[in-house]
């Protein structure tokens, strides 16, 4: 693997679970296991590892498709589990019970070292007890995971500007959301500020926060019934083209699976 940078996949995005993994030389680290450990194991053995070699699991906020499986992979291969305080207390009753000395807080706004990788939290928009996501940082490179948020403020754009690598939030699609089966109540929770963003306000996120380093954007947490992959991808790919930035030629844009891993990638 050589001195620089980290290796990462997407072992799943989208409503129906979330988990991503993180690897340097000294540290194997998953963030999110929103899906069965069964599931989780599997998902690993794609792109050959194992849950019992992950050092430590970071949790975003404690909504199912992003902790399912936490409990199980905890008591079975006896990890380090970070969260913040709020979210520890949020998850009480839906991890069942995680050995105290496997128990560990990650404050909102700080940067944590785990080994030779430092990771930066930072708060999103969405309505949990208090979400955070993370930008992971090594040899002058860094991966933003930015999803489940209801829009992203330009402070938000500024503190996750530039990277290497990004997985943005494509939840829907406001016509299809629109139009869809879902309650109003749903609807109207998704589109509000707390809720998710749709396909043009993760472009635009994504304008306002890459730079001349980006080279891969990854498109996250899509709805199976409020989106369509293609329209998600051509969404983000005509807005940055509109943009005048460099899509296709400077970075790539990319699609990511909720049961199929992306490949072992180095950035």
């Amino acid at each position: 693997m050589g001195e620089t940078g980290f290796r990462y996949s997407i072992l799943a995005s989208g409503s129906s679970g979330n988990s991503f993994y993180l690897e340097t030389e000294k540290k194997k680290i998953l963030v999110d296991a929103g899906l069965s450990g069964k599931k989780i194991t599997s998902l690993l053995a794609e792109i050959g590892r194992r849950p019992e070699d992950l050092d430590a699991i970071l949790v975003t906020h404690e909504h199912s498709d992003h902790i399912h499986g936490i409990g199980v992979l905890a008591r079975k291969y006896g990890m380090d589990i970070y969260a913040n305080e709020a979210t520890w207390q949020a998850m009480e009753g839906k991890v069942g019970t995680i050995a105290l000395e496997q128990k560990h807080i990650f404050e909102l706004g700080v940067t944590k070292t785990f080994g030779d990788l430092d990771i930066e939290s930072f708060g999103v928009s969405h309505d949990a007890a208090c979400p955070q996501f993370y930008r992971f940082m090594k040899d002058d490179k860094s991966f933003v995971m930015l999803t489940d948020t209801g829009y992203v403020s330009d402070r938000l754009a500024g503190i996750v500007e530039n990277a290497d690598g990004y997985l943005i939030e494509s939840n829907h699609d406001v016509e299809i959301l629109r139009a869809g089966s879902y309650s109003w109540n749903l609807k109207q929770r998704i589109l509000s500020d707390k809720g998710h963003l749709c396909n043009e306000d993760g472009a635009d996120a994504m304008i306002r926060s890459l730079g001349n380093r980006t080279k891969k954007i990854y498109l996250g947490h899509l709805s199976k019934e409020n989106n369509i992959k293609e329209l998600a991808h051509m969404t983000m790919v005509n807005q940055l083209a509109q943009a005048d930035l460099g899509v296709g030629i400077d970075f790539q844009v990319y699609d990511t699976s909720p049961d199929t891993a992306t490949p072992l990638t180095t950035i």
